[in-house]
């Protein structure tokens, strides 16, 4: 199947949905539905529909390929888990580097003064990061939870603004921090996307759009750390 529509229509079959059963359940009308089937799901839509039907985003895009998720097959009986992992960080021993801190001011990113996160030397280089573009912003919105916490210490790489699909970046729009997973679709519309679902819907923007409203992308988000204020009453 050439269509992300046709695909569409062989899962609803597979679930046992009518169309009109799947519009009322997705609250959206036939027509839209419909739609869907003649001309492909909507970009906006892939994420959605792809956890839905437990099916991978590029097989229900593309149809190329695996279609479900694979499980990962140990061979022998399951290692002992330690009863503290060390971290991909702790792994790490030698220099430590100062992370700078910033924040916004007047649309323009500020360091912080005497503010910064220490991070292993090598941990960075094996990431392929740079001292130089390494810096800490503070998560803005809880748009991001259950995954990273609201005010958590985010870590970025400013030499990473490739779009990298399902990556999680900073952006600068309209003034303001954003983080959100990005992917690209056709014309070069950028989609920003959030891992709660449920409150922060999709949201597009064209090439114009972006110029228009400064939305840049800043970095990479390749670390993030949130250290609990108070202990749970």
């Amino acid at each position: 199947m050439n269509n992300s529509g046709d695909r569409l229509k062989a899962l609803l079959h597979e679930c046992g949905l009518t169309p009109s059963d799947f519009a009322a359940q997705r609250n959206v009308t036939s027509q839209h539905v419909n739609n869907w089937f003649k001309r492909g799901v909507p970009l906006a839509r892939l994420d959605e529909l792809a956890d839905l039907f437990c099916v991978h985003r590029r097989w229900l895009r593309t149809g190329e390929g695996p279609k479900h998720p694979t499980p990962i097959l140990r061979n022998g009986p399951p290692k002992p888990t330690l009863a503290n992992p060390p971290t991909p960080l702790l792994a790490h021993s030698g220099r430590l580097l100062k992370v700078p801190y910033y924040e916004v001011h007047n649309c323009q990113l500020s360091p912080v003064a005497s503010k910064h996160l220490r991070l292993p030397a090598k941990a960075l280089k094996a990431l392929g990061v740079q001292a130089g573009n390494a810096i800490c912003l503070a998560m803005p919105a809880s748009n991001m939870l259950p995954l990273i916490p609201l005010e958590a210490t985010l870590v970025i790489d400013l030499g990473m603004t490739r779009v990298v699909e399902g990556e999680t970046y900073a952006l600068l729009h309209n003034g303001m921090i954003r983080v959100n997973s990005l992917s690209l679709g056709q014309h070069d519309t950028l989609y920003l996307h959030s891992h709660d679902r449920r409150n922060y819907a999709v949201e597009r923007y064209t090439p114009a759009q972006r110029q228009a409203q400064g939305l840049e992308i800043l970095g990479w988000v390749f670390h993030w750390s949130h250290f609990r204020q108070q202990r749970p009453g």
